[in-house]
């Protein structure tokens, strides 16, 4: 088997167009001795893996393959290599990783069983293909509609667009989040990000729906990165996030939401509550708690900073933040809610089985989706921080 030399491909895929980028990917693939080669990036809503290149046109697509059930999607769902030997041939499937995002996978057939070599080098082109996607995607919409199933709203893609990746991990912390509905969500939004010792985490929610809201929300998540760039205490952030949104709306329009900062060596979490349901505390797989803090007004009303709670996470503790459309959603008009307890199971049940929180996440906004028969009345937003200090999550 010939060892592909990834630094010159490297350098090679820096020079290509970005409708170039999948044949030169492919044609490194080849060089380990492989064929029947697919990339695949997962869908918006984190169901389907879609092969790329698909189009490059907004139309409504059946095409790509289950992460339930499939062999795709256990590379993607599990992130890890998958296999399958059928007659003379190996089946293998290995996540497409950016940074610490898992965005896609990478399938392709091998002759004969699968060794430890090419066990080693698929993995490490799962990786090449994450970078090369990742850097090719700041310049073209190629790989944006490639995760399109169908056509999606304005507002939806604004939102999309203020997004960070969906999953970052450090060595001592994770945080991952899903949002819904995936192509028509209006005013939700979260963020995380990594500053030296500290773990920042943000969960927005703004007034109303539609293309309003999610301007609004485009303001609170610049004035919220802003100052969280600046090195400001979550107090001042807090306090200049009221600002904003007042002295541009006028009283009209809030956000509420919930900022936190995780110190990555102590495990020490402080947090601000303004407006939104209580997050819930993760230990050993279990709800142990609604982590306490004095509501302040939502962002945009003119409130002082009502109180920063803080508490110190264990080893393995998770926090999970959590948008009211997540719990609020009925059916019907005057049916039961969704309800929090519903949550907690739905966590607790998929936390026993050991899986990666970004699949429960996947796995409880499912549920939230199914309770409504799909029709979400509201966006529905779900942020789980981890402290796992040298966990593998």
């Amino acid at each position: 088997m010939e060892n592909p030399d990834l630094g010159p491909t490297l350098r090679a895929l820096r020079d290509l167009a970005p409708s170039d980028i999948t044949d030169s990917l492919v044609r490194l693939v080849r060089r380990v001795g492989a064929y029947d080669i697919t990339l695949y990036l997962i869908d918006f809503e984190q169901s389907t893996l879609v092969p790329i290149p698909d189009r490059t046109a907004h139309v409504d697509s059946p095409i790509g393959v289950s992460t339930q059930g499939t062999l795709e999607g256990t590379a993607f769902v599990e992130r890890r290599l998958a296999s399958e030997t059928h007659g003379a041939a190996t089946r293998v499937c290995v996540p497409i990783v950016e940074g610490s995002d898992y965005t896609g996978v990478l399938a392709f057939r091998v002759a004969g069983d699968l060794d430890a070599e090419v066990h080693e080098r698929s993995e490490d082109l799962g990786m090449v293909a994450g970078a090369a996607i990742a850097v090719a995607a700041r310049y073209t919409d190629l790989f944006n509609l490639v995760r399109r199933r169908k056509a999606m709203s304005l507002q939806a893609s604004i939102q999309w667009d203020l997004l960070p990746p969906l999953r970052l991990k450090t060595p001592t912390a994770t945080s991952s989040g899903v949002l819904e509905p995936a192509y028509d969500v209006g005013g939700d939004f979260f963020d995380h990000a990594v500053n030296g010792p500290t773990l920042d985490v943000a969960i927005m929610d703004a007034m109303g729906h539609g293309l309003h809201s999610s301007i609004v929300s485009s303001l609170a998540a610049g004035s919220y990165r802003h100052d969280r760039r600046e090195g400001q205490p979550l107090s001042v952030i807090h306090r200049q996030l009221d600002r904003v949104i007042a002295d541009n709306f006028h009283g009209e329009d809030f956000v509420t939401g919930q900022l936190a900062r995780l110190d990555l060596a102590s495990g020490h979490l402080s947090w601000i509550n303004a407006g939104h349901p209580r997050p819930l505390h993760v230990r050993n797989g279990k709800v142990v708690s609604t982590l306490p803090c004095s509501p302040s007004l939502p962002w945009g009303l003119g409130s002082p900073l009502a109180q920063e709670a803080a508490v110190g996470l264990r080893p393995g503790d998770s926090v999970v933040f959590y948008s009211d459309g997540v719990v609020e959603g009925r059916l019907r008009a005057g049916g039961e809610s969704f309800g929090t307890d519903r949550l907690i199971s739905i966590i607790e049940d998929a936390a026993a089985s050991s899986i990666p929180t970004d699949a429960i996440l996947r796995l409880a906004i499912k549920a939230v989706l199914d309770y409504q028969d799909h029709r979400l009345r509201d966006d529905a937003t779900i942020l789980w921080l981890t402290w796992a200090p040298n966990a593998d999550d």
